[in-house]
C-alpha cells in the first residue's frame, strides 16, 4: 500500500442456481487464491451466495435460512484474510426481502448494503420479490451461532480503510450503476474514493460496450476507482446467459477487464493517492460531509503492494497507432489554430523561421506552413532562415535547406560566424574557451538576427522550444527562450518526434518526406559546439539525460502529483531493462534541480497554445514562484540514494 497503491480483485465463481453450500465452496476458493495474490478489496457477484436467477425461489424460507448460513460460512473463510470482502446474498429484515451486499474483514461482518433500484422491466422481475433499500442506516440483528449481534443495514454505509489515507469504500448494486442518481454520485460526494459493484448482468448484444461505459463514466464523473464484478456462466438459466463481465477502472480509464463467457478473476491496482490529487486539483469537484452517512472502520495491516499495473514508458504518447495519429493530427491542428488566429488578430502577412535541420524548427516549420494555407497566404511569406555558425554540420544544413525549399517558403542563410567572432572579441571571449557563453552568444545572436529579418519584413518570429526544453530550462534566456508565438510550447520531446514522423507519413511528397525521415534520424543538439570529424560533436541528451525520462517525470510530477519517490519507483518498473535504477535516479535529480531553479525562464514566456493536460505557462497550468525552493523534493531523492 505503499505510495497509495492498493490491489483489489473482481471475482466471478462458477455457481450453481440454488445450491448455496457448493457456492460457498466456490467463494470460498476464489477468496483464497485473490488474498494470495494480493488483493485488499475482494468483490463477488450480486446474490451469489444463491444465484441471481432463482427466481420465486427467493420465497423459499428455506433458501433464505441456507442464505444466511452461507453467508457466515463465507464470513469464516475471511478470519485469516487481511481483506475487505463484498458478497451478495437475499436477506430478510422487518419481513422484507432484500438484495443486499455483504461487506466482511477477519471474519466479521462489518455492514449490509441493500440494492437501491429494483429493476422490474424487460427480463428483470426483482421487484417482484425485493424491496428497495433504506437510505439511512439502521441496525440489523444478526445471529451467529455464539450469539447475536448488530450489524448496520443500509445504502449509505462506507468503509474506511485506515491503510491508505483517504480510502473510502462505498457499494452499489447492479442497476444502481444503471440508474439516473446513482448511488456512487452521493457516495463519492461523501467521500467515497472507491466503488464496488456486485452485479448479475446478462448477455445481450453490445450491452458489454455499455457497460464498459458505465463504468468509465461513473468513475470519471466521481474520480474513483471502479470494482465492476458480474455473474458468469454458472447463472446462466432459462432465457438468460450471463457472461461474468468483470471491469477494474480508475477515474474512466480501465485497468483490467475480464473476457466475457468465462469465469475467472481480475485484479487490478488502484491509486489512491492520484484520485485524492485529482480531486483537489479540480476546485469543481464538490466533496461535502452528510450527516446520512455511516462510517465504518477497517482496520487493516500497512503493507507494500506488489504493483503489477504497468506505467507507459511515453505517457504523452498513445501506444495504440490509430489513436496515436488521431492525436498527432488533432494537436497540428490545436498548434496551427492558435496561430492562425494569432495572424488574423495581427493582420501580420509574414512569419519567420529559425531553422536548423533539427526536430524543433522542422516542427514550427510544419505548423506555420499548416496555418499559412488555412489563410490563404502564400508559403513564399514565410522567410525560412538557417544560420549556420561554429557548430553546425552538412547534414543539419542541407536538410534545413532542402526543408525550406520543397515546403515552398523563402530560404535565406545568414552566416553567424563573423558576428559572433566580432561580438566575443567585443565582450573579450576567448574563441578557444568553449564554455556557456561561448554557446549562448551563438544562441541570441540567431534570435537577434531572427526579430531584426521580422523587423524588416513586418513578420512575427515563430518560436521553435518543446515543452520539454522549458521544463528544463534548456533555453538561452533571451535567445531561442524568445519569440512573438512560441508553437511548440505545449508538446513534449517525445510527443514532437511522432507530430513529424505523422507528418511524414501522411505529407504525399516523398521528396519532403525523405528530409523528414533523416531529420528524425539525427540527434538532438544545439551545434553550439565545433563538429568533430563532421559529425555533431554535441548530444543534448548526453547532457541533460533522455528526453524519454524527463518528460515521463514532467507527466508523473504535474499530472498525477506524484512525489520523487513513486515516480522514481514507477519509472524503475516501466524502464526495466532499458535503464538501470542508479540511471533513473541520477536523471530525476538533475530534472527536479533544474526545474525548480530554472522556473525563472517560464515566468516570461511567449504566447503559445496548449495542447494537453500538461502545460508550463505561467498564465495557464503553473502557477509557480520563480524562486521556489526545491529542497524537500530534493531530499527524498537523497534518501533512495542512500538506501535510507
Amino acid at each position: 500500500m505503499k505510495h497509495g497503491f492498493i490491489k483489489v480483485a473482481a471475482v466471478t465463481p462458477k455457481i450453481k442456481v440454488a445450491d448455496t453450500a457448493y457456492n460457498v465452496g466456490q467463494i470460498s476458493l476464489g477468496l483464497k487464491e485473490a488474498a494470495e495474490a494480493g488483493a485488499k478489496i475482494i468483490v463477488f457477484p450480486e446474490l451469489c451466495i444463491t444465484g441471481y436467477t432463482c427466481g420465486d425461489l427467493f420465497l423459499q424460507e428455506l433458501l433464505l435460512r441456507k442464505a444466511k448460513e452461507g453467508l457466515l460460512g463465507v464470513a469464516e473463510q475471511t478470519k485469516e484474510v487481511d481483506a475487505l470482502v463484498f458478497v451478495g446474498l437475499p436477506l430478510v429484515r422487518d419481513n422484507k426481502l432484500y438484495n443486499v451486499a455483504a461487506a466482511l474483514h477477519q471474519g466479521k461482518i462489518l455492514g449490509f448494503v441493500p440494492k437501491a433500484n429494483i429493476p422490474a422491466y424487460a427480463e428483470f422481475y426483482e421487484g417482484r420479490h425485493f424491496t428497495e433499500g433504506n437510505r439511512k442506516a439502521v441496525e440489523y440483528t444478526m445471529g451467529t451461532g455464539e450469539g447475536e449481534e448488530t450489524v448496520p443495514f443500509g445504502t449509505n454505509l462506507l468503509f474506511e480503510i485506515d491503510a491508505i489515507e483517504g480510502l473510502k469504500v462505498g457499494c452499489e448494486i447492479c442497476e444502481d450503476m444503471w440508474a439516473a442518481d446513482s448511488p456512487a454520485n452521493s457516495h463519492a460526494r461523501a467521500g467515497a474514493t472507491v466503488m464496488v459493484n456486485l452485479s448479475a448482468s446478462d448477455e445481450t448484444v453490445g450491452k458489454d460496450e455499455y457497460r464498459e461505459m458505465l463504468v468509465k463514466s461513473s468513475s470519471a464523473r466521481n474520480i474513483m476507482g471502479y470494482i465492476y464484478t458480474s455473474a458468469g456462466e454458472g447463472e446462466s438459466s432459462q432465457d438468460l446467459v450471463f457472461g461474468g463481465h468483470d471491469i477494474i477502472a480508475e477515474n474512466g480509464t480501465v485497468l483490467a477487464q475480464s473476457k466475457r463467457f468465462t469465469n475467472q478473476i481480475v485484479y487490478g491496482d488502484l491509486d489512491i493517492h492520484r484520485i485524492c490529487h485529482e480531486r483537489r486539483r479540480m476546485t469543481t469537484y464538490r466533496q461535502e460531509a452528510s450527516g446520512e452517512y455511516r462510517m465504518i472502520k477497517v482496520p487493516m495491516k500497512k503493507e507494500e503492494t506488489v504493483i503489477a499495473r504497468s506505467f507507459g514508458c511515453m505517457p504523452f504518447v498513445p501506444e495504440e497507432k490509430g489513436k496515436r495519429e488521431k492525436r498527432c493530427d488533432e494537436i497540428l491542428s490545436i498548434q496551427s489554430c492558435g496561430l492562425k488566429k494569432r495572424y488574423e488578430h495581427t493582420g501580420c502577412r509574414k512569419a519567420v523561421v529559425g531553422i536548423s535541420g533539427g526536430l524543433d524548427s522542422t516542427l514550427a516549420l510544419l505548423v506555420t506552413v499548416r496555418a499559412f494555407d488555412m489563410l490563404s497566404i502564400e508559403r513564399k511569406n514565410i522567410v525560412s532562415v538557417t544560420m549556420p555558425c561554429f557548430g553546425t554540420t552538412d547534414r543539419t544544413y542541407e536538410n534545413a535547406c532542402k526543408m525550406a525549399k520543397v515546403l515552398g517558403t523563402d530560404l535565406r542563410e545568414i552566416n553567424l560566424k563573423k558576428a559572433v567572432t566580432l561580438h566575443f572579441e567585443d565582450i573579450g571571449q576567448d574563441m578557444d574557451c568553449h564554455d556557456v557563453t561561448y554557446e549562448n552568444g551563438q544562441a541570441r545572436e540567431r534570435t537577434q538576427v531572427l526579430m531584426d529579418v521580422a523587423n524588416q519584413e513586418n513578420a512575427l518570429v515563430i518560436g521553435t522550444g518543446d515543452m520539454s526544453e522549458l521544463a528544463l530550462g534548456w533555453a538561452t534566456y533571451n535567445g531561442d527562450h524568445m519569440s512573438m508565438y512560441g508553437v511548440n510550447a505545449g508538446v513534449p520531446k517525445t510527443l514532437v518526434r511522432h507530430l513529424v514522423q505523422y507528418y511524414a507519413d501522411t505529407c504525399g511528397n516523398e521528396e519532403l518526406k525523405n528530409v523528414l525521415l533523416d531529420v528524425l534520424d539525427t540527434p538532438v543538439s544545439p551545434e553550439l559546439l565545433p563538429p568533430v570529424d563532421g559529425a555533431i560533436a554535441q548530444k543534448t541528451e548526453d547532457l541533460v539525460g533522455p528526453y524519454e525520462l524527463h518528460d515521463f517525470f514532467l507527466y508523473y510530477m504535474l499530472r498525477c502529483g506524484f512525489e520523487p519517490e513513486k515516480i522514481y519507483r514507477i519509472a524503475c518498473m516501466s524502464f526495466a531493462g532499458q535503464y538501470d535504477g542508479g540511471v533513473i535516479l541520477k536523471w530525476l535529480k538533475v530534472f527536479y534541480r533544474r526545474f525548480f531553479i530554472q522556473q525563472f525562464k517560464r515566468s516570461c514566456l511567449p504566447d503559445g497554445p496548449k495542447v494537453g493536460s500538461v502545460a508550463l505557462s505561467p498564465r495557464g497550468d503553473l502557477r509557480m514562484p520563480s524562486d521556489a525552493c526545491g529542497r524537500v523534493w530534493l531530499e527524498g531523492l537523497e534518501k533512495i540514494g542512500t538506501g535510507k
